[in-house]
């Protein structure tokens, strides 16, 4: 059996490649697991680079996953948003925010095939070699060159203007934060692009809007009804970093309700917020309302 040892030495980085290319936690800790079973049945010294060939295993895994998801995307209700991932916010001297695990950046690669979401993910993100990628996507290597490069352009073209100070990111969130709280529509019209976007992802189980809301003043109302939804003595609400930058957790023991919200800002103005409302992404969080919860 292969060493447990130099499994967990690529654990985190296995996971990683998994959520970059699915956008759901729980597929990507499914495909972790079963990559641990897949090193477990190989014999000793069998793998000559453990990094290579876990790294095609775990590619391989989300490559087939890709193909079912988007059936069930397809057919789901309302905006789909990637299960959020959340951490302990972090310092204010971090000057950049890490683009690849955005929120916004992993809408963007929805879009994408799943041959051309792998390859780029893969390459651009994780420097694999094109002949490595090859072997996952069944494709040759020059093939995969191009796949990286249409995914490439196409990513920068649509991926959102977004700042990459994290101190301007953090200031229009905390401003955000402060006004809806308050109930102050012209501090939330003041921090609001004139042409901000705010999806909701509820899945058709609680209240979201099924379309993206556009514009500061209706997206300020639209948010605002939204909180009204919260139990304000009850309510928890923290500042985290939500996939790599600084968001809103909302926790709502009383009402059984949770919410996260990632945010793109840029020119000291949020221009899309991402409110993940749906329990069923919010249940390895453990909030209020999440299937575990």
């Amino acid at each position: 059996m292969a060493e447990l040892r130099l499994f967990e030495q690529q654990r985190d980085r296995l996971w990683g490649i998994a959520y970059r290319i699915t956008g759901s936690v729980a597929d990507a800790d499914d495909a972790v697991q079963e990559a641990w079973l897949r090193w477990q049945g190989l014999p000793d010294g069998e793998a000559e680079d453990p990094s290579a060939y876990l790294t095609t295993v775990i590619s391989r895994i989300c490559y087939d996953q890709l193909g079912s998801a988007r059936a069930r995307r397809e057919a789901y209700v309302g905006p789909w948003l990637p299960e959020p991932v959340i951490s302990e916010d972090g310092p204010e001297d971090r000057v950049t925010l890490d683009e690849s695990v955005g929120m916004a950046m992993l809408t963007v690669l929805e879009r994408l095939t799943p041959a051309e979401r792998t390859a780029f993910i893969l390459h651009d993100v994780f420097a694999v070699p094109f002949p490595e990628i090859a072997e996952v996507v069944g494709r040759t290597p020059e093939s995969v060159r191009q796949l990286a490069s249409r995914a490439r352009r196409r990513v920068r073209a649509e991926a959102p203007r977004r700042s990459v100070d994290r101190g301007e990111h953090r200031r229009a969130v905390d401003a955000f934060l402060t006004a809806v709280m308050g109930g102050d529509l012209d501090g939330l019209l003041e921090i609001l692009d004139p042409e901000v976007v705010w999806r909701s992802d509820g899945g058709g189980k609680v209240m979201a809007a099924r379309l993206p809301v556009l514009g500061n003043e209706k997206v300020a109302r639209f948010a605002q009804r939204l909180t009204r939804g919260f139990d304000l003595a009850t309510m928890q609400v923290f500042v985290r970093d939500v996939n790599g930058a600084p968001g809103i957790v909302f926790d709502d023991p009383v009402g059984a309700q949770g919410a996260v919200f990632a945010f793109m800002v840029h020119g000291g103005r949020i221009t899309e917020i991402d409110a993940v409302v749906n329990p069923d992404k919010l249940r390895h969080l453990g909030l209020a309302g999440s299937t575990d919860a």
